[in-house]
């Protein structure tokens, strides 16, 4: 009788999940971005930007490398769970994922991209503009499967999640000459406002609503900056703080206006400087303990390839490193920051 009692109790939550799923105001999350939310784009082009291969992904559900800049799950992954849709994010081009699996959810992020065309060329990666053509596709299956006025709708109500940025700086500007020459440092962050203000504006266009736009981390407290920056390894690099700071403030105010420009348009920023640097500033607070090196290899410049399987220096807990690799957070660093975010800004949503 007791169990009886059980089974029907446990019946009755599971219809209860199922309806509030059939009510959730966010049916699916749309990413766009770099490196920091691909899952696994980049896997399909020709391009040195990967991250397929073990050690990467070795405490991922199954233990298994994605394509995933992480020794797990990303951000967006759990942002897409504390919705109640599912645990990851699946990437468009992933052959093992189809239209189904879109309607809930999908990822057009490339790792190495930036707003500016020229920063996804220096690794052959996806440019932004070529996400939201692949966006545009999608929009046309997602019509074909779910018809007009239930695509729409997915459309209208998804939440769409775009981080993006800090290749633009760390990957172009500061190491090759063309936009150097063409660019002060605050005239190139006007220049990326201008394309992101364009970027936002095309996918008002094309239907979205609810908009999470990522500011840049604290880059100089990357390790790959530290470990270029010998003198200050044991402290950030504050000239690139002090950029990110800039940048982020006219990304803030670039929302604020577009939020007063588009009619029924929920336009949020992420600050995601804010808490990393709380994270890196006391680690202890968050469970963690190593901030200067990612857990590979020496954890000063590996990333992508030469982040090596083979490599004995990988530390053996992910969890107690701040970073996985010299550039990308851990797991446990995208939970901390993902459930921070979502309790700061994203839960009006739920």
């Amino acid at each position: 009788m007791a169990f009886m009692y059980i089974s029907i109790q446990l019946f009755l939550i599971q219809i209860l999940i199922l309806v509030a799923k059939s009510k959730a105001k966010v049916p699916a999350l749309i990413v766009f971005g770099d490196s920091t939310v691909d899952t696994g784009n980049n896997n399909q082009i020709p391009t040195i930007a990967k991250s397929n291969f073990e050690p990467y992904g070795r405490d991922f559900l199954g233990g298994r490398p994605t394509g995933r800049f992480s020794n797990g799950r990303v951000a967006t992954d759990f942002f897409s769970e504390a919705f109640g849709i599912k645990p990851t994010v699946p990437a468009y081009l992933d052959p093992t994922y189809n239209i189904s699996d879109f309607a809930t959810g999908v990822c057009f992020a490339s790792a190495g991209a930036g707003y500016d065309n020229a920063t996804s060329d220096v690794l052959g990666v996806i440019p932004l503009w070529k996400e939201v053509e692949y966006y545009k596709e999608y929009q046309k299956k997602l019509k074909e499967y779910a018809g007009e006025e239930k695509a729409n709708e997915i459309i209208r109500e998804a939440l769409y999640l775009v981080s993006i940025g800090t290749n633009d700086f760390l990957e172009n500007y500061y190491i090759f000459p063309d936009r150097k020459s063409q660019f002060t440092i605050r005239q190139y962050e006007d220049f990326l406002i201008g394309i992101a203000r364009n970027f936002i504006q095309d996918l008002y266009g094309l239907g979205a609503r609810k908009i999470y736009l990522a500011g840049v981390p604290p880059m100089g407290c990357l390790p790959l900056e530290r470990t270029m920056n010998i003198m200050d390894f044991h402290g950030c690099v504050e000239e690139f703080n002090n950029l990110a700071l800039d940048f982020n403030g006219k990304l803030e105010g670039l929302v604020a206006k577009l939020s007063k420009e588009l009619p029924d348009l929920v336009l949020l920023f992420a600050d995601i400087y804010s808490i990393l640097q709380q994270i890196i500033t006391r680690p202890s607070k968050y469970g963690m303990e190593v901030v200067e090196v990612g857990c590979c290899g020496t954890g000063r410049f590996e990333m992508s390839y030469l982040c090596d399987p083979q490599s004995p220096l990988t530390c053996t807990d992910a969890n107690k490193y701040v970073f996985w690799d010299a550039f990308h957070p851990s797991e446990k660093t995208s939970q901390i920051i993902s459930n921070h975010l979502f309790k700061k800004g994203l839960a009006k949503f739920l």
